[in-house]
């Protein structure tokens, strides 16, 4: 199973576009979209092409596919208008591995999920900084924000398949990785 990973969306069309272009590469049998989907939220600039409404159309004809967990700028307004569902969190297995799906405002490196032991998966985005590093056994993956990147870090997305985590930019261009290993254990 091939899943695409993105963040961070702010309501951007502009960038919406741009990932649905991706979308349609990659190919992908699950998107999961780690919140901030509609709002810019009160601490960042408006995003280019700031149209809401129109992420909301662009998105719908791959609600089948969509997976979302709510940002802390997700109001429940967004999650009315918006034609898949959205939750707070999304916990899936791969490869033996626990991956603990959250925005990241409520549960990051700082403050890690109980559920989670040593070579499991938490998957965030809120900081609008890529992140691909180990905190105290367990990896802490963060594909960034595609509309408001922060810190430098290239607008993107991750693809997981065959056995790793591939962080793209918004050309398809990598650049980054993490393979993961079957988690014997588990």
């Amino acid at each position: 199973m091939k899943v695409l990973i993105a963040s961070d969306l702010h309501g951007s069309i502009y960038y919406v576009d741009k990932l649905i272009e991706r979308i349609k590469v990659e190919n992908p049998d699950r998107i999961i979209l780690l919140g901030d989907i509609l709002y810019h939220g009160p601490r960042n600039d408006l995003p280019s092409e700031y149209s809401p409404k129109s992420v909301i159309s662009a998105l719908a004809p791959y609600s089948d596919k969509i997976i979302a967990v709510r940002g802390n700028c997700d109001a429940e307004v967004d999650l009315m208008v918006l034609p898949f569902e959205v939750k707070s969190r999304y916990v899936f297995g791969i490869g033996g591995r626990k991956v603990y799906a959250t925005h990241g405002h409520h549960f990051n490196p700082s403050a890690m999920p109980r559920c989670l032991r040593e070579g499991d998966i938490l998957l965030t985005g809120h900081t609008h900084v890529v992140a691909n590093c180990d905190v105290d056994g367990v990896r802490y993956l963060n594909p960034g924000s595609i509309s408001i990147p922060k810190q430098g870090t290239p607008r993107g997305y991750i693809v997981v398949e065959e056995g790793a985590f591939v962080f793209r930019d918004l050309d398809g261009v990598e650049y980054d990785r993490y393979i993961y290993k079957n988690h014997a254990n588990c």
